[in-house]
């Protein structure tokens, strides 16, 4: 008989968790055993959404009394550490939501504590499931394209709360203590994350961030990251201020050519004989890896690492870029890699 995964749910104010919480729910190895959230209308909803009635506002005393397996982080960025830690500590997984935390000491912290205990730490990026990112990853890491001199992503949309994001959410978004800055964590974040994984950490970064049309936030709605590499540069811009949709945009360049993943997720290639580009057949996504659900407990049981962007020193690797980018903006020059780690 197959094992059963008990999990719980550490936090509901992080929107990305409906979503997640779903691919546990319907995984036939999974029962859900408890939510630990301040707020009693999100518990509420956790369980008409999932039948979760195990309800909690302390997590360690959730993690205590139920004893899950593996544990939802889906608190704001900078109580993430926390989380993991006690998790860890306790021989429990943990997915967390992207970017990881708020601070690159924040990542350390649940790196350190997981590599300590054994744990399986899983950063979730929503991208990780899509098809055309996925094949485009792979054939960028295969040298399809040759040597990737240059790699850009760009992330958008009008805001969190115009496009309909909880309350829950958005106050934390635009809390640069809670999210780590505004904008710049939140989407140049999957850039970064892609930066990493392609081309590893850079020399320097250097951001340019600030409030260009929300006057009624306190953190950056937009910002740019240009990452220096020895061989190559890499991009990432966030936007809170886009109007219409065009929410996210890959381009890879390698010297024998480029893959591009428009907002439309069709993946295009070019070459020198197809400069226009042309539209590849994409896999679909195996079974077994097609939802944060299937992947980690699919790894679990083959003991195998957890790989790709959803690796937790690739996201941690993300982090410093992002730090980096946070202090360049605000001090207006290049910062040079490493910064400060507690690793």
């Amino acid at each position: 008989m197959a094992k059963k995964y008990r999990v719980a749910v550490a936090g509901l104010v992080h929107d990305h968790i409906w979503s997640v919480l779903k691919s546990f729910a319907e995984h036939p190895q999974v029962d859900l055993v408890g939510a630990a959230d301040p707020n009693p209308p999100l518990l509420d909803q956790v369980k008409r959404q999932a039948g979760i009635d195990e309800h909690f506002h302390d997590v360690t005393e959730m993690l205590d009394k139920v004893k899950p397996d593996i544990v939802l982080v889906y608190t704001d960025n900078a109580s993430g550490a926390d989380v993991v830690e006690a998790a860890a500590e306790r021989g429990i997984h943990a997915v967390v939501e992207k970017p990881m935390a708020a601070t690159l000491e924040q990542a350390d912290r649940m790196l350190m504590a997981a590599e300590k205990h054994g744990t399986y730490l899983m950063i979730n990026w929503p991208i990780a499931w899509n098809a055309s990112y996925r094949h485009a990853f792979k054939l960028a890491k295969e040298g399809d394209v040759g040597h990737i001199w240059h790699v850009r992503h760009h992330s958008s949309h009008e805001g969190p709360r115009e496009i309909g994001c909880s309350q829950y959410f958005w106050e934390w978004l635009y809390d640069k203590r809670r999210n780590g800055a505004g904008a710049l964590i939140d989407y140049c974040s999957y850039g970064a994350v892609i930066n990493s994984y392609l081309l590893g950490r850079p020399n320097a970064v250097t951001g340019v961030a600030g409030r260009f049309v929300k006057t009624d936030i306190a953190v950056d709605d937009n910002a740019v990251l240009i990452l220096k590499y020895p061989h190559a540069v890499g991009l990432t811009e966030g936007s809170w201020t886009q109007v219409g949709y065009v929410p996210y945009g890959l381009l890879i360049n390698g010297i024998e050519g480029a893959l591009v993943v428009g907002h439309d997720k069709r993946l295009l290639r070019t070459d020198r004989k197809n400069i226009h580009g042309v539209e590849l057949d994409v896999p679909p996504v195996p079974d077994g890896e097609r939802n944060p659900a299937e992947y980690l407990i699919g790894r679990i049981e083959k003991g195998q690492p957890v790989e790709g962007i959803l690796n937790a020193r690739v996201s941690r690797d993300a982090q410093e870029i992002l730090e980096a980018g946070v202090i360049s903006a605000e001090t207006g020059t290049a910062v040079t890699l490493p910064v400060f780690s507690r690793r």
